[in-house]
């Protein structure tokens, strides 16, 4: 009997056990199972919600083409065909001589400085666009470019925006998706961005919405990276607009409301010397701003 006993127990020592169920299992494993869960069942959610953001921006762009359907393809209003003509100039000469570019037509009988008079990074975006489809051997006008660079612009804003409201609500993809949804549509930006609307507007409220996305991103997660992004979203936007003095007061003004409530961190510290030690150092890199 004592053999057999010990055989049965040698027995049931070398059977594979079943698998317990999943409270015997390490917390760990659990962890891993509830996130694939929550993944694959979120994977049609996904889908459509890329799909809304999509037909949010075909919507934004078509409603901002009907000059196009009603005229043609022109420049509207005197700054638009001004900056258009400096965009030639631009893209006929290249950028040395863009930056010695004095203009005798303008501001007559005085005459114009263009570089240290204007924002250029609105010529430098059309001029980039309009090289890249040459290189791409697609012909395009350097009009064309110009006419249609605010609607293509305008769905960066919307994304931009969808992206913000994500992170200020802490992961609200509905409130990301109206807000995207009422900047395509809010009438104040439409009349900025519409087809020939060939002004600074056009590239620097993208470049506004976006330097606050990154400069959240930044402060949320403390990674230079992030930061490195807002600043140069901050250099490009000084680049293109003076409307870049909204970002120099928001955000030292939220970063001063942080230390007065006490929330002051490492990853406040790294985002806003990062941020602020780059973005000054480029943005005196624009003629216009200097030193």
């Amino acid at each position: 009997k004592s053999s057999g006993g010990m055989r049965d127990q040698k027995d049931t020592q070398l059977t594979p056990q079943a698998p317990g169920p999943i409270k015997d299992q390490p917390r760990q494993i659990q962890e891993q199972q509830k996130e694939e869960t929550i993944k694959t069942s979120s994977l049609p959610h996904i889908s459509f919600r890329y799909f809304i953001i999509f037909l949010i921006i075909v919507l934004g762009i078509s409603t901002r083409l009907f000059s196009v359907l009603r005229f043609e393809s022109v420049i509207h209003e005197f700054d638009p065909y001004f900056n258009f003509r400096t965009t030639k100039h631009l893209t006929r000469w290249g950028l040395s001589d863009f930056l010695n570019y004095f203009d005798a037509g303008s501001w007559y009988p005085m005459g114009r400085h263009v570089s240290e008079t204007v924002y250029p990074g609105l010529m430098l975006t059309a001029r980039f666009f309009h090289h890249l489809f040459s290189t791409l051997t697609i012909p395009i006008d350097i009009r064309n470019v110009c006419v249609f660079l605010a609607p293509f612009f305008s769905s960066i804003t919307s994304f931009s925006l969808y992206l913000l409201t994500f992170e200020a609500t802490d992961g609200s993809h509905t409130a990301g998706l109206l807000a995207a949804t009422f900047m395509a549509l809010v009438p104040g930006y439409t009349a900025r961005s519409v087809a020939g609307s060939f002004d600074n507007e056009a590239v620097a409220i993208p470049a506004l919405v976006l330097t606050f996305y990154l400069w959240t991103k930044a402060l949320k997660t403390g990674s230079l990276f992030w930061s490195a992004l807002a600043g140069l979203s901050y250099f490009y936007m000084s680049a293109s607009w003076g409307g870049y003095i909204f970002i120099n007061n928001l955000i030292p003004l939220h970063v001063l409301c942080l230390l007065l409530i006490q929330r002051f961190s490492s990853r406040l510290y790294i985002a806003y010397s990062t941020f602020y030690v780059l973005g000054t150092v480029l943005s005196m890199q624009v003629p216009f701003i200097s030193f």
